[in-house]
């Protein structure tokens, strides 16, 4: 099993930039596929960015595309998202997962992952 904890949400202009952080302690980190989605009041979980176990491939929800950048380091058990040109439409609570068992390149589908975070909050002001 794994434990996710993010960190680094806040408040923020539009334009501005946050990046956010999820540590995982347990099983061997390398092991998972991580991903970032997103939820704001009276929305669906929503799919915003996903990485392989390497770190090599990586992919994004079209709302964030070119905007957003995962990453991660497994040597530090920790996954990223930079995020730059933060909309106010960006404003949700932020939340990693993780799954051992998915194929090598993740998924889009909340659904498929294991295990979460407790969530960060981004506020985007306008």
């Amino acid at each position: 099993q794994v434990q996710l904890v993010e960190s680094g949400g806040g408040l923020v202009q539009a334009g501005g930039s946050l990046r956010l952080s999820c540590a995982a302690s347990g099983r061997t980190f390398s092991s998972y596929v991580m991903g970032w989605f997103r939820q704001s009041p009276g929305k669906e979980r929503e799919f915003v960015a996903a990485i392989n176990r390497s770190g090599v491939i990586t992919y994004y929800g079209d709302s964030v595309k070119g905007r957003f950048t995962i990453s991660r380091d497994n040597a530090k058990n920790t996954v990223y998202l930079q995020m730059n040109s933060l909309k106010p439409e960006d404003t949700a609570i932020y939340y990693c997962a993780a799954d051992p068992n998915m194929g090598p390149y993740g998924s889009m589908k909340w659904y498929e992952y294991a295990y979460w975070g407790q969530g960060t909050q981004v506020t985007v002001s306008s």
